[in-house]
């Protein structure tokens, strides 16, 4: 048998073969050693944190002294120039865009302003400079309840941990409203000794629990989703202690919630125009998600909205948290090799599509809502009105499901459509009922819907006088908001965290 020795004398080409074949694996040896040192590097820089702070330090500025570029990305969440063909986080009146949305919500506090939400960074003075919650009657506070606050800040679980979650819940801004101050931050998502991922709000443990589920068992990219859920899933407030609470007993899809809310015979408001018992949809991004083919194919929030990015040689995750279109380098074309014009046109035909379905099912609820008004002023009784209004109930709930979730036509389509589908039949047979009624009632003429073609038009028929209200609204920004941003002022000066819960 012939030697390796002599095999290379007969083939010399064999000789230099084996060489460079082992140069390149000695050069991707050394590729992996250094990647597992670099990490190693990274790791200890996490667990070894140059300022020491609190778990409940609400400062993200105190946080970005151990990790400045996190933090100094985090603060580029204050941009608000990006617009897509829908949304993007710039500054939009979504009153004016849509006065059919003043209709949907008569009597509701959506009536009278409603803003593109604008990213993290502003989550305090949007909150604060609004209608639905900053123009109280006295001019001088303001009725709302801490839960609004829940989602709004760390100040959040920081107040809690010294008073319990129950107690915050119960208290009102008047009682409260000055503690809170910090937007969106570190403290939301991390833990400080170890920078692990952590849920600081109960409702979504709490919902979880009594699914027989344990958070604590959950993975590290189950919980990149769960950071993200604490705060964008469907809530409301339960009982005269407004304590937050997730929909989710009997399940996750919007049938499942509908069928919690009527077992509890819950309403968020009673409509302005047809008095229907109402549910207003939150936010429900989280379940939506969970519908939806990436959520099947096992990512997370932040692989979309989080990518990662590089400086200075130093690869982390980006903390500009906005649409995945902002980025699509980063994002869509990491695991999809069409084009970047091509993923754009994708995700607006599915966008295109569930909108169409959306403004079409707004009509019809539009025109039941003044068909409802038109029966009770013909003499209806409750008992007629209740099989119709519960159907107004319904299509509407299912409506906001979608239109009130963030990104909800490309998180799931699919899911959009069927549920607008649903929500359409539910809304003809309410106006099916309705018209029935009306016969009965002597009227057999089609009823006809106001000029509602602008947000003031609209907001005159269901009755607001919004000169009054932005007088109450200016009043509040010039003697109440002033004394609270002093807090935040002092903040930035150094001002003791602990004695903001004093």
């Amino acid at each position: 048998m012939a030697t390796i020795q002599q095999i290379i004398r007969k083939r010399p080409w064999l000789g230099w073969l084996i060489f460079v074949a082992t140069v390149v694996v000695v050069f991707f040896l050394g590729l992996l050693a250094s990647s597992i040192m670099e990490r190693r590097a990274e790791a200890s820089f996490a667990y070894q944190p140059e300022v020491e702070h609190s778990q409940w330090e609400p400062r993200s500025e105190v946080w970005g002294e151990n990790f400045p570029r996190q933090y100094e990305r985090w603060k580029a969440t204050r941009d608000t120039s990006f617009r897509t063909k829908y949304n993007g986080n710039a500054p939009i009146d979504m009153l004016e865009r849509n006065p059919r949305l003043v209709i949907l919500w008569a009597n509701y506090g959506f009536s009278k302003e409603y803003d593109q939400a604008k990213g993290h960074a502003w989550a305090i003075r949007d909150m604060r400079h609004n209608l639905r919650t900053g123009a109280p009657v006295d001019g001088r506070s303001s009725p709302m309840p801490n839960t609004c606050w829940t989602c709004k800040s760390p100040d959040v679980p920081r107040v809690m941990s010294k008073i319990g979650a129950e107690e915050f819940y119960k208290g009102s801004w008047e009682e409260r409203g000055h503690q809170i101050v910090n937007p969106i931050g570190c403290a939301d998502c991390h833990e400080a000794e170890s920078m692990n991922l952590q849920v600081p709000r109960p409702a979504l443990v709490e919902a979880f629990e009594r699914r027989g589920r344990d958070i604590e068992d959950a993975t590290h990219q189950q919980m990149r989703r769960y950071v993200c859920a604490q705060c964008h899933s469907e809530y409301y407030f339960k009982g005269e202690g407004n304590y937050l609470v997730f929909p989710w007993d009997k399940g996750r899809e919007v049938e499942d919630m509908e069928a919690y809310y009527d077992e509890r015979d819950f309403a968020d408001w009673t409509h302005g125009i047809s008095k229907a018992p109402m549910i207003k949809a939150q936010h429900p991004d989280y379940e939506i998600f969970m519908q939806g083919i990436h959520a099947k194919r096992g990512l997370a929030c932040a692989d979309c909205h989080m990518p990662y990015t590089s400086e200075g040689g130093q690869k982390f995750t980006d903390h500009k948290i906005v649409s995945p279109l902002k980025y699509i380098d980063k994002t869509c074309l990491v695991c999809h090799k069409e084009s970047e014009k091509q993923l754009m046109e994708d995700v607006y035909t599915r966008f295109d599509k569930v909108k169409a379905s959306q403004y079409k099912l707004e009509k019809k609820l539009v025109q039941a809502h003044f068909e409802a008004q038109k029966a009770w002023e013909l003499g209806a009784t409750e008992e007629q009105m209740k099989p119709a209004l519960m159907d107004i109930r319904h299509a509407q709930w299912r409506w906001g499901y979608i239109a009130n979730s963030h990104g909800a036509p490309f998180h799931a389509p699919i899911e959009c459509l069927r549920v607008y589908n649903t929500a359409m039949g539910i809304a003809q047979d309410a106006r099916l009922k309705l018209s029935r009624i009306l016969s009965s009632l002597g009227y057999n003429k089609e009823v006809p819907v106001p000029d509602i073609s602008t947000k003031a038009k609209a907001q005159e028929v269901v009755g607001l006088d919004m000169d009054k209200l932005n007088r109450q609204k200016e009043k509040f920004m010039e003697e109440v908001v002033p004394r609270w941003e002093e807090k935040a002022r002092q903040r930035e000066k150094g001002y003791d965290v602990k004695e903001l819960s004093d």
